[in-house]
């Protein structure tokens, strides 16, 4: 057993927040603009050293309020990165978080108090460091999600057509869907309540608008779900 912690090396903890956000249209990635050295104005994930005094999901938390304003964001740990010269500064190993959220919920809360600034994922540009790397594990793991919980409870309007799920769907793959293949696996789900409703801005006949069913959404995820398109 080691009693002598002075004679091991010390090394820097640090917090990366990986947010991702969905407008109905298109997948986004939430960035800053980084203001110290190195790297200085280039963009990078939300990003910072963990406190003495709190844990790894309340410093997550904390950095991203700080950076960005953004509060009450259930965000989940992903992986941690360790390579030794990860960090020209210092040696630093990073735990990364991250979250799939409803951008219009937070647009009170992303202010130009803040530099944090929303990309189309897929014109999002180079980050510092080995960002880009945690963003790629990130996708994946959300592109898994897809396939193991149905997404979307969280991240549409109340009441939304077939239209707006597809396109979460087809954002998240970066995958374009078979209408009618998409349709009927989601009918299978019989997690949808079909409303007497419709959305006339999408076409002259209007498309009819939905509703999650959230008993039958949670008993899904209980049970146990398996949703390939």
């Amino acid at each position: 057993m080691i009693h002598n912690y002075n004679s091991e090396d010390k090394v820097l903890l640090a917090v990366d927040c990986i947010i991702f956000g969905f407008d109905e249209e298109d997948l986004k990635i939430l960035l800053v603009k980084r203001d110290f050295e190195p790297e200085r104005g280039k963009w990078s994930l939300m990003g910072g050293f963990l406190k003495r005094n709190e844990d790894l999901d309340q410093a997550a938390n904390r950095i991203l309020h700080h950076l960005t304003g953004i509060n009450n964001v259930y965000m989940e740990q992903l992986y941690n990165f360790s390579k030794v010269d990860r960090d020209p500064v210092e040696r630093t190993i990073s735990v990364a978080y991250y979250a799939l959220i409803n951008i219009a919920e937070h647009k009170q809360e992303l202010t130009e108090n803040y530099s944090a600034k929303w990309f189309s994922f897929s014109e999002a540009p180079q980050l510092i460091f080995d960002h880009d790397r945690m963003v790629q594990h990130a996708i994946h793991r959300l592109r898994y999600r897809t396939s193991t919980k149905p997404i979307g409870f969280e991240l549409l309007p109340e009441k939304f057509t077939m239209r707006q799920l597809q396109k979460l769907y087809e954002a998240i793959l970066n995958d374009k869907l078979d209408k009618r293949n998409f349709i009927n696996k989601i009918n299978s789900l019989d997690i949808l309540l079909k409303l007497d409703e419709k959305d006339m801005n999408s076409s002259r006949k209007g498309s009819f608008l939905y509703m999650f069913d959230e008993a039958k959404y949670k008993k899904k995820i209980a049970d146990g779900f398996s949703f390939r398109l």
